[in-house]
């Protein structure tokens, strides 16, 4: 205990073994030991009593588009990672598209990453991409240390990252397995979102028709097909249709590398809620209803569905239109899905362990991230948040961090308030005072 440089305490530290009375030991940035209540401070150690508010592991977002360099107008590493600390969250992995370049080759990952360095107020790692054309570049890519490769079997909404068909996916995907790499995919069928009516205008009604289920369920079941021939490991992206989790409980009952995300979003808000013209609630796919809502809470409960993650996706506001045909699809939650997520859980009689499980284990170990993040024991990275889980709030987009502050969940009172971030044993925000970033850039290696 002699080289302890922290000692926090709580009385509901939640770690693997469940919620308890602790006191954890920091030095060096790594979690050292968990100890009972009532350890005694170590001579010269800092020590703060969190009193009956919750310690957790910080989130892991393996999610997130922050769209710097190219759409920084959209947002950025500063205000992107500012708000992922504000809502607990100390790990987020960049998404490859919607910055310009487009994460496809080493020499874009460098650009980003020059960028990224001096404004990361949490850690961050990078997705690269997998692009018709580019399977030369996935194997450089994995040795420059991203944590797998995006794709989209259905447009984009970008030209510079366009979707892979079925031998393109074929392709690619036979690459990365042969590197044993992950390749995450947007799941939707263009052939089904073709032949969907796309009458445009005002109407959600009209814009959740135009992306049916089947899209979702046909675009998945060719993915499982092509992860069961070749042995390859594959991420199913903000999944919102429950008509697909038989299809998923199968595959996985079976033996194929399958893992699956929802979001939020998806969680909290239902199509019979969205006000025609609102198209802060526009994202693809969509939000369902509540029927289907109902059903991917479940599949989150039997561990169907493994995980929970953002998708934050902002744009400048002129571009949330109230056309839903022609408004920017993307729902902005990094500061506010602990919260969201975790009003929700508790209505339907989950805690916040399960909360925990769900974005921050489960997501540090999809990125191969989970012997340094995603629990409170030692060895760990020493990222923490505190909630007051009892507490609540009105989202006010003022009080928003991320550079554009359109939201969803605007008027909305949540449960949980996040009282102060740690990462790496350093205080990085609390009550809304940030220090200067100090965050690391990740890689699969180290």
């Amino acid at each position: 205990m002699s080289d302890v440089e922290l000692l926090l305490r709580s009385t509901r530290v939640i770690t693997p073994e469940g919620t308890r009375a602790a006191s954890v030991a920091v030095a060096a940035g790594k979690i050292t030991a968990v100890l009972p209540h009532d350890a005694g401070v170590p001579p010269g150690a800092r020590f703060e009593d969190f009193g009956d508010d919750v310690l957790l592991p910080g989130l892991v977002d393996t999610h997130v588009h922050v769209n710097d360099p190219g759409r920084t107008e959209w947002e950025g590493f500063w205000t992107a990672t500012r708000a992922a600390a504000a809502g607990g969250i100390t790990t987020l992995i960049d998404m490859p598209l919607n910055s310009l370049p487009p994460t496809t080759t080493v020499g874009n990952l460098r650009k980003k990453t020059d960028v990224a360095r001096s404004k990361a107020h949490i850690d961050v790692g990078f997705w690269g991409g997998a692009l018709p054309g580019n399977v030369k570049d996935l194997r450089p890519l994995h040795e420059a240390g991203v944590f797998g490769f995006k794709a989209f079997l259905s447009p984009s909404g970008v030209d510079e990252f366009p979707e892979l068909d079925q031998e393109q996916l074929a392709r690619s995907l036979a690459e990365i397995a042969g590197f044993g790499g992950l390749l995450i995919v947007h799941a939707e069928d263009p052939h089904h979102l073709a032949a969907a009516p796309q009458r445009g205008g005002r109407k959600y009604a009209d814009f959740l028709a135009s992306r049916p289920r089947d899209a979702e369920d046909t675009a998945i079941e060719s993915l499982v097909a092509q992860a069961r021939r070749l042995d390859a490991r594959v991420h199913v992206l903000h999944l919102s249709s429950s008509d697909a989790l038989p299809l998923i409980a199968a595959a996985k009952a079976d033996g194929v590398r399958l893992t699956v995300e929802t979001c939020p979003h998806y969680l909290t808000l239902t199509a019979e809620e969205v006000p025609d013209g609102a198209s802060e609630f526009k994202c693809c796919p969509p939000i369902r209803e509540a029927a289907n809502q109902d059903l991917l809470w479940q599949a989150l409960a039997d561990g169907t569905i493994d995980c929970v993650v953002t998708d934050h996706s902002p744009s400048t506001a002129d571009l949330k239109t109230d056309d839903f045909a022609t408004a920017w699809g993307g729902i902005s939650g990094l500061q506010l899905s602990l919260s969201a997520v975790w009003t929700e859980a508790r209505r339907r009689g989950h805690g916040l362990e399960d909360v925990v499980r769900w974005m921050s284990t489960r997501t540090a170990e999809l990125a191969g991230l989970g012997d340094r993040k995603g629990a409170i024991e030692a060895g760990r990275d020493a990222d923490f948040a505190v909630l007051a889980p009892d507490e609540t709030f009105t989202v006010d987009p003022a009080a928003l961090q991320h550079r554009n502050r359109v939201t969803a969940y605007a008027g909305r009172t949540l449960s949980g308030v996040v009282k102060s971030t740690w990462l790496r044993g350093r205080r990085i925000v609390a009550e809304g005072e940030f220090t200067e970033p100090a965050g690391h850039l990740l890689t699969r290696h180290g």
